[in-house]
């Protein structure tokens, strides 16, 4: 087999790995399926019914599209966490010391956070719509705007593996998650950003989730509350461009932290 070969079988290998730790702990699954939806319905039924969208509209309707972001954003606690718990155990170390593809370790990572993403993203879809959350735009643009969550939580997931090899303990992570809900919340995932005191709405504009959450809602044609901002006029541009700097940040960052474990 060529290198290439080998480096997608291993991989696979990795993937398989994690969706058999899934079949042993059902309950963490579930766990970290149902808590995104816990939010969505606290926000929709207990303080949805006193938010009031300029220009009319369903508050619902703003705000699913932005717990879509947030639940993207949120995954870079649990990939923390599993990277952590292996290179504290050892389990990094032996994989490293094994003829396997090095490449194999994170990609089949990245796999398996992408498939637990994708499915939280269709609980979260599923309970939207059984709120009364409608996408009132084509085919084509919903699967855009699912394109843009995904391509955002790609992102997120290599910070969560970058930083999880960085912190070495699942202790040190709960530094990481004390900073991760801030920056959640500096969007405009639950309210528009113009409502806020300038500088932290000028924040909010610029927050990378803002601008999925915002080009999400315009594919899903649900309310936007838009500003004036170059930020907030150029949502979908934003959308794609900050992953992708992430990506290009973060991604050789934790190939070479892997690279240099043991060192």
């Amino acid at each position: 087999m060529s290198g290439m070969a080998w480096a997608v079988t291993d991989s696979w290998t990795m993937t398989r790995r994690g969706l058999t730790h899934w079949a042993r702990r059902p309950v963490q699954i579930v766990v970290q399926l149902v808590f995104p939806v816990l939010l969505l319905l606290m926000f929709g039924y207990f303080l949805g019914g006193g938010m009031a969208v300029p220009g009319g509209g369903d508050y619902k309707e703003y705000l699913v599209p932005g717990m879509f972001a947030l639940t993207m954003a949120f995954g870079l606690e649990s990939t923390m966490i599993a990277v952590t718990q292996d290179l504290g155990k050892g389990v990094l170390d032996r994989f490293r010391s094994m003829p396997m593809a090095p490449s194999a370790v994170l990609v089949g990572r990245s796999v398996l956070d992408m498939l637990q993403s994708a499915l939280s993203l269709l609980v979260m879809i599923g309970v939207g719509l059984a709120m009364g959350w409608r996408w009132h735009g084509t085919a084509a643009d919903a699967l855009a705007a699912v394109g843009l969550l995904l391509l955002l939580r790609f992102a997120m997931l290599w910070i969560g593996i970058h930083l999880g090899l960085l912190a070495g303990r699942p202790e040190l992570v709960q530094a990481v998650q004390i900073l991760v809900w801030p920056v959640g919340f500096f969007s405009n995932a639950f309210v528009s950003a113009a409502s806020m005191p300038g500088w932290l709405g000028a924040i909010a504009e610029w927050n990378p989730m803002s601008a999925t959450a915002s080009a999400v809602r315009e594919l899903f044609a649900n309310p936007r509350w838009s500003g004036d901002s170059w930020a907030a006029g150029h949502a979908g541009l934003l959308a794609v461009v900050w992953p992708l700097v992430l990506l290009a940040v973060f991604f050789p960052a934790a190939v070479r932290r892997y690279r240099g474990l043991g060192r």
